[in-house]
């Protein structure tokens, strides 16, 4: 596949150029690299084929210039980081969510006939977040967690709003129930909404369901507070986390207003994973800050990134090669090629810090003069 954007590039030669350069900063073969691309076309459908002088084939909600791939990486001390791709299989259905849903559905299948695991859990959800008029920014999303050896780990994200918003809480807590969870809803904190719920299919240690939940407004106070898995994470190391990835002020700082110590444009998410049902408790608290939207340009999220990756004995050097694979351009002359920062939390295993990619096949937003911190606009995800 081709490298670097150009005009009469196609999409699956960029996404499958970006994808070849971050495996081999992920540390991954030749063999798997191309085992991986090869899903990565399939799972386009036919938008792999589609000029990039053409517009997106979607609207997708999956990144801000509607390209329907991200990369994530998953940091962890003294090792490579783990590469995942997040891609919208249904993408080339254009704004039909119905047949958006159905295409996605469609791959997971014959991913899972390749690679040989079951779609159980997500075939007992099906009619719940697969109506025939499905509302909201999403149908199915799925992400590969591209591991040595050609399989990955799958999962797939699915939108709680699809009976419309009003719904969505109700929608999550039925599928809890059916997926033996039936004390889980009750065990989350409050929130100003639900804008994903993940499964873990195929060859997983503990296999998860994972609620993200928005909430506006959020404070570093608010962060350290709503972890409900036990044990639960040091408080203080999630304030510092959201302070550092949000530039927000210290505790004693001198002049801060209410409103300088909280996100108060795109809102933060947590996501609360659920492996057993015994207790009804989470296992795992992860704290997602869309450092997008309170930086100038890229350079000061990749500033803050370093920052957090550093803190936590993370090799901040791999992140410079990551973001080098997927974009030549100087990271001071846009604004979104790091879309999220977060610190994940699993019981058992080591903390991590992931670090979300854009593609940016279509659109690189230019800089900002100042960063929106205090913008009290229309809340959005």
């Amino acid at each position: 596949m081709s490298g670097f954007h150009s005009g009469e590039a196609l999409l699956g030669d960029l996404a499958t150029g970006q994808l070849t350069r971050l495996c081999e900063v992920a540390g991954l073969t030749e063999a798997d690299t191309a085992a991986y691309t090869g899903v990565l076309i399939e799972s386009l459908g036919t938008s792999a084929g589609r000029p990039l002088s053409l517009p997106p084939p979607s609207r997708t909600f999956l990144s801000d210039d509607h390209t329907p791939v991200e990369f994530s990486l998953a940091f962890l001390p003294g090792r490579a980081p783990h590469l995942r791709v997040l891609v919208e299989p249904g993408c080339s259905s254009g704004d039909d969510l119905a047949e958006n849903g159905r295409a996605g559905l469609r791959a997971v299948h014959t991913m899972a006939d390749r690679w040989g695991f079951s779609t159980e859990q997500l075939d007992r959800l099906e009619d719940l977040f697969f109506p025939s008029s499905p509302e909201g920014p999403l149908a199915l999303w799925c992400a590969l967690e591209l591991r040595s050896g050609g399989v990955p780990g799958v999962k797939v994200y699915l939108n709680p709003a699809a009976n419309g918003a009003d719904r969505a809480a109700e929608t999550v807590r039925e599928a809890l129930a059916r997926l033996g969870h039936r004390q889980a809803f009750d065990a989350l904190p409050r929130a100003d909404g639900f804008p994903f719920l993940a499964l873990d299919l195929g060859d997983w240690d503990a296999p998860r369901v994972k609620i993200y939940l928005k909430h506006l407004g959020m404070s570093a106070a608010d962060a350290g507070s709503l972890p409900r898995m036990s044990p639960a994470p040091s408080r203080e190391q999630l304030e510092e986390f959201f302070r550092t990835a949000g530039d927000l002020p210290a505790p004693g700082d001198p002049g801060p207003t209410e409103d300088t110590g909280r996100l108060t444009g795109r809102p933060a998410l947590t996501c609360h994973s659920f492996t057993e049902t015994a207790t009804g408790r989470p296992s795992g608290y992860t704290l997602h800050v869309p450092v997008r939207d309170y930086v100038r340009h890229d350079g000061e999220a990749r500033d803050r990134a370093v920052a957090v990756l550093r803190e936590h004995d993370m090799d901040s050097a791999a992140l410079d090669r990551a973001l080098a694979a997927v974009s030549p351009r100087p990271l001071g002359d846009g604004v979104g090629l790091i879309a999220y920062l977060a610190l994940v939390h699993q019981r058992g295993r080591p903390t991590r810090v992931t670090v979300y990619v854009s593609s940016e096949a279509y659109e690189v937003r230019p800089p900002r003069e100042t960063v929106p911190t205090r913008d009290r606009a229309r809340a959005r995800l």
